[in-house]
């Protein structure tokens, strides 16, 4: 059975895309350098999968490595999460997230024009809109990405659009991902951040544990219900059907096809709301402590979904509860992560 590529694989989305095509059927292959993930995390989706996984350890930027792997395996379709990720960093290190995504992505697509595989799902994000002049956002928004880790998911964007211009054999789809939060319901995978966390699930859940001493909110002076930002939460399980849904519609696409979708849920939640429903849900006391605001951090910001309702036939269906309750379950069942 052809098999689907997923870049990234051990990662937290990568995980939860892996056992959700293998609990489908699906043949999936994972390939990973394991620069911000562990091994472990596949071993966990594994077991769920039971079986229809396999693992390989490379980066995306060495290219006979990347040819000698693709020669030996038959893959027809790619998921592409592979990259660096975190938006502060990008700014300090603008070069090596150049270097990494955008040309370990120009590596990983002339490797593949030497196969069959013609199916391209990109990991794309948000942050291409920048600061958006109004709510809720759609594809059609304009793209002022305000990081080099959004410069970066757009240039890829284009990169993909040319492609499928100059070789029409090819069906794309670019996923415009919101924020994704909560874990898989079984509590064996989940988001295991090295440091401390830059995404705010996992910080609420480590402040919920103990291991750090309290949450800081930035800023409560935001023009929003309670003055704190407003953001669109999905689940990361919704996340990992919206991709098999559009490998569904790319089959469904003509070729030369390029599918813009956001994956969010259409609905903006803010922070306030989020910690006060983890800690109703889950029963336990989130310290906090409101700080000043960070610098490009916006008031609200979440998406117009009509799109993918109509595009790719999927639509966001857990609720933050269902957030909330199984990013716990993870945090509290895995406190060290994967170690």
């Amino acid at each position: 059975m052809p098999s689907i590529l997923v870049t990234g694989g051990a990662g937290f989305i990568g995980t939860h895309i892996l056992s959700t095509l293998a609990c489908r059927g699906r043949s999936c292959i994972s390939l990973d350098n394991y620069s911000n993930s562990s091994p472990a995390a596949l071993e966990h989706a594994h077991e769920l999968a039971r079986g229809g996984l396999e693992a390989f350890e490379s980066d995306i930027r060495d290219e006979r490595a990347l040819d000698s792997l693709l020669a030996s395996i038959d893959v027809e379709s790619v998921i592409h999460l592979a990259g660096l990720k975190a938006v502060g960093e990008s700014v300090l290190h603008p070069d090596r997230y150049h270097d990494n995504n955008v040309g370990g992505t120009e590596r990983l697509l002339a490797a593949l024009r030497k196969t069959r595989a013609r199916k391209f799902v990109f990991s794309s994000s948000a942050t291409v809109y920048g600061n958006a002049n109004r709510v809720p956002i759609d594809e059609s928004a304009p793209t002022v990405p305000e990081s080099p880790y959004g410069r970066d998911k757009l240039d890829i964007e284009r990169m993909l659009r040319e492609l499928a211009a100059r070789e029409p054999s090819w069906r794309i789809a670019i996923l415009r991902y919101f924020n994704p939060v909560g874990a898989h319901e079984s509590g064996r995978i989940g988001e295991d951040p090295r440091g401390t966390p830059n995404n705010l699930m996992p910080y609420v859940c480590q402040a919920a544990l103990g291991k750090l001493p309290e949450l800081r909110i930035y800023g409560n002076d935001y023009p929003t219900h309670d003055g704190t930002g407003v953001r669109d939460y999905i689940h990361v399980m919704d996340l990992a059907e919206g991709h098999v849904a559009a490998l569904d519609a790319l089959d469904r696409a003509p070729a030369g096809s390029v599918l813009t979708v956001n994956l969010g849920t259409g609905r903006g939640y803010s922070v306030l709301e989020l910690v006060d429903t983890f800690e109703r849900v889950n029963g336990v006391t989130v310290p906090r402590r409101i700080v000043g605001r960070r610098p490009g951090d916006v008031a609200v910001c979440y998406a117009e979904v009509s799109r993918a309702r109509d595009v790719l036939h999927w639509q966001a269906k857990r609720e933050l509860e269902a957030m909330c309750r199984d990013a716990w379950r993870w945090q509290s069942m895995n406190p060290d992560g994967y170690a």
